[in-house]
C-alpha cells in the first residue's frame, strides 16, 4: 500500500519504512487504512496496561495532587516531543509515537521505588526491570486477541521498548527469538533512529515536567533553580522580554521558561542529529545499526542536561518528603509480594501460574503487582495486612 494512500508524509531513506521490515511474530494481513506502526500505536492505546498509567506515579503519588504528572501524561509528552523531532528529521513518526506510548507500560506503582522494591523481591528469580516488563506486557501479559497472547507488535516497536537488557538475559531472549528483539545487545549494534529518538525525548520530557511539578509541590523554588545554568539562561531571557512577570505571574514565568528550555533542547537535537546523519550518510534503516548513536545532543547541551539532572536528583528526588512517600511505596510492594507468596489464593485465578516445582511462580506475583496502580496497590495492601500506609489517600 502506498504512503500516499495512507496519507503519510514522505520519509528519509534512513527511516524505518511504514511496512515493518522485521514484521510481527505472528503473521497478519495488513490493515487497509493504517500502516503497521499506526496499528501498533492503536493497539497500545487501547490496551489495559496503557489505561493504568493514569494512576501510576511519576514523582508525586496520585493522591498528592490532581495536577502532577503521571506515567500516562509523561508518555503523552514523550510522544509529542518525539513526533515533533521525527518530522523534522524525516523519521517514521508513527513508530516514534508507538514506542513513546509503550515505553513505560511495565512500570510498577510508586515509580522507581516500586521497581527497586520488586527487583529486591525477585533477586533470586531473575530480578525485575521495567523496560523488560514493558516488553513482557506487549508480548505476553495483555490478553485481547483469540489467537495469541500480547499485542503482536512489530519488531521495531518491540525493540524500541526494550531500551536496556543485560547480556545474559539478551542471550536467553535470542535463543527463543533468533535475530529478534535482543540481537542488538549481543552484536553491540544500534536500534533504529526512531528508538534512539524516543530515549532522548524521554529524558527531555521528564527533566522539564519534574521542574514544573517540583515547583508546583513547593519542594523546589525558582530561586533554587537559578543555580542551574540551563534554567538560569532562560529565566534571564524571559524576565528581560517580560519585565515584572516574576512578581505579577510567577506561574506564567515558569511555564515560559520551561517552554523555551524544551524548544532549545528540541532544536539542539534536530541540529546535532542532522549533522551526524549527514556525516554517516546511512543509506537505509538497516545501515543505521552499524553506526554509533546518531540521535544526540550537542556536547554543550548534553553537559547542561546532565547538570539539570544532578540538581533534580539532589533537590527533588532525594527531598525528605519525596523519600518518605517512596519508602512507604517500597514497603507496600515488599509486603504485597510476601503476602501473595504466602497465600497464593489471594491472587486472581488468572495470575496463579505455576513454576517448575508446581508452586505459584514468583514471576506471576511480580507480574500482578507490577500491573497495579498506586491506589489499587495501597488498597490491596490494606486488605491483606489491615494497615494503612498512606493515611491521607
Amino acid at each position: 500500500m502506498s504512503i500516499a494512500r495512507l496519507g503519510l508524509p514522505p520519509q528519509a531513506v534512513y527511516a524505518v519504512p511504514q511496512t515493518s521490515p522485521g514484521g510481527r511474530r505472528i503473521a497478519e494481513l495488513p490493515a487497509p487504512t493504517r500502516s503497521d506502526f499506526q496499528r501498533d500505536r492503536d493497539r497500545i492505546v487501547h490496551c489495559t496496561a496503557f489505561r493504568r498509567l493514569v494512576y501510576k506515579t511519576q514523582v508525586f503519588l496520585n493522591h498528592e495532587g490532581d495536577l502532577f504528572r503521571t506515567r500516562l501524561t509523561h508518555s503523552l509528552e514523550v510522544a509529542q516531543l518525539g513526533r515533533s523531532i521525527a518530522r523534522s528529521l524525516g523519521l517514521n513518526e508513527d513508530l516514534v509515537e508507538a514506542i513513546s506510548l509503550a515505553h513505560d507500560l511495565g512500570h510498577t506503582p510508586f515509580g522507581h521505588a516500586g521497581q527497586d522494591a520488586l527487583n529486591d523481591c525477585m533477586a533470586d528469580h531473575g530480578g525485575f526491570e521495567h523496560n523488560l516488563q514493558s516488553l513482557r506486557v506487549v508480548d505476553a501479559l495483555e490478553q485481547r486477541y483469540p489467537g495469541w497472547d500480547g499485542l503482536n507488535l512489530c519488531l521495531e516497536t518491540r525493540e524500541g521498548i526494550l531500551k536496556r537488557c543485560p547480556l545474559p538475559l539478551a542471550a536467553q531472549i535470542e535463543a527463543r527469538e533468533p535475530a529478534g528483539v535482543a540481537r542488538r545487545f549481543i552484536d553491540g549494534t544500534q536500534p533504529s533512529l526512531e528508538a534512539q529518538l524516543c530515549n532522548l525525548a524521554d529524558e527531555i520530557a521528564y527533566n522539564a515536567h519534574d521542574i514544573d511539578d517540583g515547583v508546583r509541590s513547593g519542594l523546589l523554588s525558582l530561586a533554587a533553580l537559578r543555580v542551574v545554568p540551563l534554567f538560569a539562561r532562560f529565566d534571564e531571557e524571559v524576565q528581560r522580554d517580560h519585565p515584572g512577570l516574576a512578581t505579577k505571574a510567577p506561574r506564567r514565568l515558569l511555564a515560559e521558561i520551561i517552554r523555551r528550555m524544551l524548544s532549545a533542547q528540541v532544536y539542539d537535537v534536530i541540529d546535532s542529529a542532522s549533522e551526524a546523519i549527514a556525516v554517516a550518510a546511512p543509506a537505509s534503516c538497516d545501515a543505521v545499526r552499524q553506526q554509533p548513536a546518531l540521535i544526540r545532543f550537542t556536547a554543550d547541551m548534553r553537559h547542561a542536561s546532565a547538570e539539570l539532572k544532578r540538581f533534580l536528583f539532589r533537590e527533588l528526588y532525594r527531598h525528605p518528603q519525596v523519600m518518605d512517600t517512596t519508602q512507604r511505596g517500597r514497603r507496600i510492594i515488599t509486603e504485597l509480594f510476601a503476602a501473595y507468596l504466602h497465600d497464593p489464593q489471594q491472587l486472581p485465578e488468572e495470575h496463579r501460574g505455576l513454576d517448575a516445582a508446581g508452586g505459584i511462580g514468583p514471576r506471576c506475583v511480580a507480574d500482578y503487582i507490577a500491573g497495579m496502580t498506586d491506589r489499587f496497590a495501597t488498597r490491596e495492601h490494606e486488605r491483606l495486612t489491615g494497615r494503612r500506609v498512606f493515611l491521607d489517600d
